[in-house]
């Protein structure tokens, strides 16, 4: 068998750091750990966060609109934190290391959420129902368990979808087709378990106790980590190219410095080498096109 019908053609790498080879690795067989793993990530998130407003009011004793400013002020650090993850995946850890660290953090803070809501001592005290008075220290470990979980699920959220797409290898038309119905069933887990989640534990909170209704979101998210790494033998890794912002910056100075350059008819005199792979770490050359000429 030729070579090239061996090894994937885009530079994945295997979890050794081998050459992934195609028959091996990515593909359908490791994308359905990534979507048990979104599934769960989602329904843990959605379960937590979408009664947290009556949490504030009800639990931490804050008045309506200051338990409306701070879910969105912590709903908005968890779209901020996808710029960190996203970074140190593309240019020090890659996409599998980054969603696993933060599938721990995930966990540790989940798990730190439920003993607030559940642990005598940690737990505000109740005088009756929705009348609960929580002190200071008790409040402070709440907001770290919730801004654990921001910092883990913004990390994860730019990863994930792009570590899913890097299991299908865009040389081979096949493949190539099979990474759009990934999306589509990647997307069908994010709202499948949103949906579920949405439904099921607002019910858990309101009827049986928080306690469990971050309890169970919590477990979810230690099966989504679970999930995620027993894939590991089977995913295909882009290694990290290092900083986008350094080669940003390289790409603007060479535009000022070169403005007055010719543009080439041979489209290959444009790029940095002669090699079919591009000399950046993890990148791939894109093929000329006219749209910004």
């Amino acid at each position: 068998m030729a070579k090239d019908a061996v090894y994937a053609k885009d530079g994945t790498i295997d979890y050794l750091g081998n050459p992934a080879k195609k028959r091996k690795t990515g593909t359908w067989t490791a994308c359905y750990f990534i979507l048990g793993h979104e599934f769960c990530e989602r329904f843990t998130y959605y379960g937590m966060s979408t009664n947290l407003v009556l949490y504030f009011k009800h639990q931490l004793h804050q008045h309506s609109a200051t338990a409306s400013k701070n879910v969105a002020d912590w709903g908005g650090t968890c779209y901020i934190t996808p710029l960190i993850g996203a970074l140190v995946a593309d240019a020090y850890l890659g996409r599998y290391l980054t969603i696993l660290y933060l599938s721990v953090v995930y966990v540790i803070g989940m798990a730190l959420l439920t003993l607030s809501a559940s642990v005598p001592g940690l737990k505000p005290t109740c005088y009756g129902k929705d009348n609960c008075h929580a002190s200071h220290g008790q409040s402070a470990v709440c907001f770290l368990s919730l801004y654990l979980i921001a910092l883990a699920a913004g990390g994860i959220k730019p990863c994930i979808s792009s570590f899913g797409a890097d299991q299908f290898d865009d040389a081979d038309e096949v493949e190539k087709q099979h990474k759009g119905s990934f999306f589509n069933w990647f997307f069908l887990s994010i709202n499948t378990g949103g949906l579920i989640a949405a439904s099921l534990m607002v019910w858990i909170q309101d009827n049986v106790s928080w306690g469990w209704g971050f309890g169970i979101p919590a477990l979810a998210m230690a099966v989504s980590g679970v999930s995620f790494f027993s894939g590991t033998r089977l995913y295909r890794n882009q290694k990290p190219g290092g900083s986008p912002i350094t080669r940003i910056c390289q790409v603007i100075v060479a535009s000022i410095r070169k403005y007055d350059v010719e543009v080439p008819n041979d489209e290959s005199l444009l790029y940095e080498t002669k090699d079919k792979v591009s000399a950046i770490q993890g990148g791939r050359k894109l093929d000329h096109f006219n749209g910004l000429r």
